[in-house]
């Protein structure tokens, strides 16, 4: 009956619609749930298969197949095909294969800066060596040239100092098919290094060993400073041990040999390729290694 007409109630703004708004407003059929969604079937993910009620976690997705496997709480495993008919969190989905990650490219280049060769096996080590002071040279050696001395198969050895370099080469036997690179540390003018290496290039073997070194006083000084937050090494009084001073300059421990091994260990992380290295220190490797490979 329309307002106005006889008999009609009258019209009272502000009382709500007993009757309710249009029933046909809005998305009337969509289900309680809400619509399914495309979801992708990840390992772990819990699902319940709404047909069967079977709740389980995601156990193996066969794309082949197009199915998945779930297992209950009480390791009962069914199998279901993929797409709709799933809750996930309580929400329907339409479950799909997850997708491939993409495998990570592989690096052009070795730590050292050459090209690196994927897939070729380390190389029988050859006869030839190169030697170096300490336990430290010989791990920036290993991080930073490690995948190039394996391509050419060439060992390094530590010495524990040179002082009796002379002695390891004649028990060595250097020879033109067995020849021997040396890296020194602190080789410079009229220092005992500098001595040594003479010695060593007037003796017999001489013709077959190479002895090049950096003009630092320990290797960690080929560690560019910046690398640890210093802008440049701290000069070091010859009273006071080199390596245990550069740690009491930086605040850390210092007391024993197992401290001084946890900082080396915590500047050797700061290296990750030749950029890091002083370039005093990367031209002479490189020399060692032609050497011992011509």
């Amino acid at each position: 009956m329309l307002p106005g007409a006889p008999g009609a109630r009258p019209y009272r703004r502000g009382v709500a619609d007993r009757y309710g708004t249009d029933v046909l407003a809005g998305d009337w059929q969509a289900p309680r749930r809400g619509r399914a969604v495309e979801a992708a079937a990840e390992l772990g993910a819990v699902v319940e298969e709404v047909m069967s009620d079977f709740c389980g976690e995601i156990v193996a997705v066969d794309r082949d197949l197009d199915t998945l496997t779930l297992e209950d709480r009480r390791g009962r495993r069914r199998t279901f095909p993929l797409g709709p008919g799933f809750l996930l969190e309580g929400r329907p989905v339409i479950l799909r294969p997850p997708v491939r990650q993409a495998a990570p490219a592989r690096p052009t280049r070795t730590a050292s800066g050459s090209v690196a060769v994927h897939g070729a096996r380390a190389r029988v080590a050859r006869a030839s060596r190169i030697y170096v002071e300490g336990r430290h040279d010989a791990e920036l050696v290993e991080k930073v040239w490690g995948d190039d001395l394996r391509l050419e198969g060439v060992v390094v050895e530590y010495l524990g100092g040179v002082d009796d370099l002379v002695g390891h080469l004649r028990d060595f036997g250097p020879t033109a098919e067995r020849k021997v690179g040396v890296l020194v540390d602190h080789l410079v003018p009229g220092s005992k290094e500098s001595r040594i290496a003479d010695e060593v290039a007037r003796s017999p073997v001489g013709a077959h060993v190479l002895v090049v070194g950096h003009p630092f006083v320990d290797v960690w000084q080929a560690v560019k400073p910046d690398r640890i937050g210093l802008s440049e090494w701290p000069e070091i009084p010859r009273s006071v041990e080199w390596k245990k001073g550069v740690c009491a300059h930086l605040g850390w421990p210092h007391a024993t040999q197992a401290d001084i091994a946890r900082a080396w260990q915590h500047i050797l992380a700061r290296v990750s390729s030749y950029d890091d290295l002083e370039p005093a220190l990367l031209g002479r490797v490189e020399e060692l290694i032609d050497h011992v490979t011509a």
